[in-house]
């Protein structure tokens, strides 16, 4: 035998278990579809699809795939398809009576034809509310009802979109007749007023577009129209269509501007069109067109400039660069050709800083190499408090380095003096005169010697051929240039006071190139504490704590590079310049230019020695020397006009 509690449970459950019978029992009786579905032969009744309108002045049906309402099965069931839920909140189901089965069936019929107000007492309108009349609850006639009152609300408002009053009237009287929400009854017939009101205005604007009164001032314009139909009724599609025709004349019409390179009245008419339609895709796409135009033209004429400079015309060039500049104002390139345009003007297309080596026309073999100097301006000369300063060396002026020049990187060297020489057959003033300056070690100094010339290093002995030539008179080193300049074509010369001054600055304004106190690094050869002949021999006057490993010439090249990249500006040896010598600069050039006097005799030798005491290597120092002066301390370099 079971316990109680055992016996208790048994119970219960039994008890609960009948209970689920019983309600299972009662819905398959009054709600046999919900546990079984019967197969369907009739086709589906559809609702409205916005955007689907029936023919003007007709009604009709529209059919998507979907909403499909079953027959009823019998007269004492709910319709096939009806949830359980839907049947408990619907209460008890109204019996369907083979009447209005076959009323459900007629109004089916109309509404899959499309009559569904006409003809009169067959419609399918009449006939849902004939069967709502004999079984008010019918969920299928009110359903209907409600689906053709959305697909009427439909036609409504797209005969409103499209102007169509008549239309519009009469279904929204339809509407108003049938199922709806009060809020969408409302907002329909204010949209059907509002088309009362801006039909006429759309008549007229779409008179005056076929006028082609198309803007204007004043309101007798399509424009003016347009915008008043849009203030009514903003949005309105035959309004913004109007509008769209408008933009599209003006449209047109940039584009047409814009192929006759007419870019700033192309600009002016997509600003008006702008305002018509703003941000429309077909102003958007036209002006990114335009902007095409407007690219292609300037590349096209940027090209012709870039001919134009390569053709050696930089005049044209500039004109050209100008006016594709003109054209598109951000034209990828033209930053990188006016600085070609300027380089062209100041330095032959070169670039500052750049080396050059001209090849020989004639034979193997190519000039000194050079570096091409930037172009600006400075201070030549020291001022007054200046330590080591001379009378000489005032009054200061700024001179401008108008136009690029190119200088010899390094001094010219005994090897290259040489292929000149074999060249030429040239005879120096030191060989005509029977001697030159070498430094005697037991003395000290620097005196004159028989048999010396450019073959001989400072102490007399053979040059090698990297060694800066020495011995070489103003007149030696003007001859040498002659020969290079018809060699390669080019004009080749001397430098020019200014020009060696501010080479040897190279954008510095002090004391020396390095700044105004004595070097704290080795930066070129002169004269340092710490330097000392074979015999041991030292300086005077020298630089205190500063050796640079030379006493007498280095090869050419030995230090660093100032910041033009020029070697030995400061030191190793002196050098001629093409300036004539005068005692101050009181009516000097304001420019760049040498200072010549016919005939002169003394010329202007720049630029400290192996030999020269820290004032000598000021970046203003200056002496002079006669033309045939023949020194172990003074070499020269190459310039070239670009």
């Amino acid at each position: 035998m079971p316990g109680t509690e055992v016996a208790r449970k048994q119970h219960t459950l039994g008890g609960a278990a009948g209970i689920v019978l019983l309600a299972f029992a009662l819905v398959y009786r009054f709600f046999p579809g919900v546990l079984h579905v019967e197969p369907q032969a009739q086709q589906p009744v559809t609702a409205s699809q916005p955007g689907l309108h029936p023919p003007a002045g007709t009604w009709s049906a529209v059919r998507p795939a979907s909403t499909t309402v079953p027959a009823p099965t019998s007269e004492a069931e709910p319709e096939v398809g009806t949830s359980f839920a839907d049947a408990v909140r619907m209460g008890p189901p109204i019996a369907t009576t083979k009447e209005v089965a076959a009323l459900l069936k007629r109004a089916r019929s109309a509404e899959e034809k499309g009559a569904l107000f006409e003809p009169k007492d067959g419609n399918a309108v009449a006939l849902y509310r004939a069967v709502l009349a004999s079984a008010p609850n019918n969920v299928d006639a009110e359903a209907a009802l409600e689906r053709i009152g959305g697909a009427v609300r439909d036609w409504a408002l797209a005969a409103v979109d499209r102007g169509d009053e008549p239309a519009a009237q009469r279904y929204l009287a339809a509407y108003a007749d049938l199922p709806h929400p009060d809020d969408e009854l409302a907002g329909l017939r204010t949209r059907v007023k509002t088309l009362h009101q801006i039909v006429p205005l759309l008549a007229d604007a779409a008179s005056r577009v076929k006028a082609g009164k198309l803007t204007g001032d004043g309101d007798d314009n399509a424009l003016a129209t347009y915008r008043e139909v849009m203030k009514l009724d903003p949005g309105n599609r035959l309004a913004d269509a109007g509008l769209a025709t408008i933009e599209r004349d003006f449209l047109d019409r940039a584009l047409a501007q814009a192929a006759q390179d007419d870019f700033s009245g192309a600009d002016a008419t997509l600003g008006t069109a702008s305002a018509i339609r703003p941000g429309s895709q077909a102003l958007l796409e036209t002006r990114s067109r335009v902007d095409g135009i407007r690219r292609q033209r300037a590349e096209t004429v940027l090209a012709q400039a870039r001919s134009a400079l390569d053709a050696g015309n930089a005049d044209l060039a500039e004109q050209l660069a100008k006016k594709a500049q003109a054209i598109s104002p951000d034209l990828a390139g033209i930053d990188d050709f006016n600085l070609r345009l300027r380089n062209a003007r100041l330095y032959a297309s070169l670039a500052p800083g750049e080396l050059i080596r001209d090849r020989f026309l004639d034979v193997a073999g190519t000039a000194p190499a050079l570096v091409v100097v930037p172009t600006g301006e400075f201070v030549m000369g020291s001022p007054a408090d200046e330590t080591g300063h001379q009378d000489d060396e005032e009054p200061q002026r700024r001179v401008r380095i108008a136009v690029g020049f190119a200088l010899g990187q390094g001094e010219v060297t005994v090897g290259q003096f040489r292929e000149f020489v074999a060249a030429t057959k040239h005879v120096t003033d030191a060989e005509k005169l029977g001697s030159a300056a070498v430094y005697e070690e037991s003395s000290g100094r620097i005196a004159d010697r028989r048999g010396m010339s450019w073959r001989n290093d400072y102490r007399g002995e053979r040059a090698s051929d990297n060694l800066p030539v020495l011995n070489v008179s103003w007149n030696d080193a003007s001859a040498y240039l002659e020969w290079l300049s018809a060699r390669t074509g080019k004009h080749y010369r001397l430098p020019t006071e200014a020009e060696f001054e501010y080479a040897e600055r190279a954008g510095s304004a002090t004391r020396f190139s390095w700044g105004d106190g004595d070097p704290d690094h080795v930066v070129g050869n002169f004269t340092g504490e710490g330097d000392r002949s074979p015999s041991k021999r030292s300086w005077t006057s020298a630089f205190p704590h500063y050796s640079d490993g030379y006493w007498g010439p280095a090869p050419v090249r030995s230090f660093a590079a100032n910041r033009y990249g020029l070697f030995d500006m400061e030191g190793n040896v002196s050098e001629w310049v093409e300036d004539c010598w005068h005692d101050n600069y009181t009516r000097a050039p304001r420019d760049s230019a040498a200072w010549v006097n016919p005939g002169c005799e003394r010329r202007v030798v720049r630029g400290g020695s192996w030999g020269s005491d820290p004032d000598q290597v000021r970046s203003a120092f200056r002496i002079a020397a006669r033309n045939d002066t023949r020194s172990a301390r003074v070499g020269f370099r190459v310039a070239r006009d670009l």
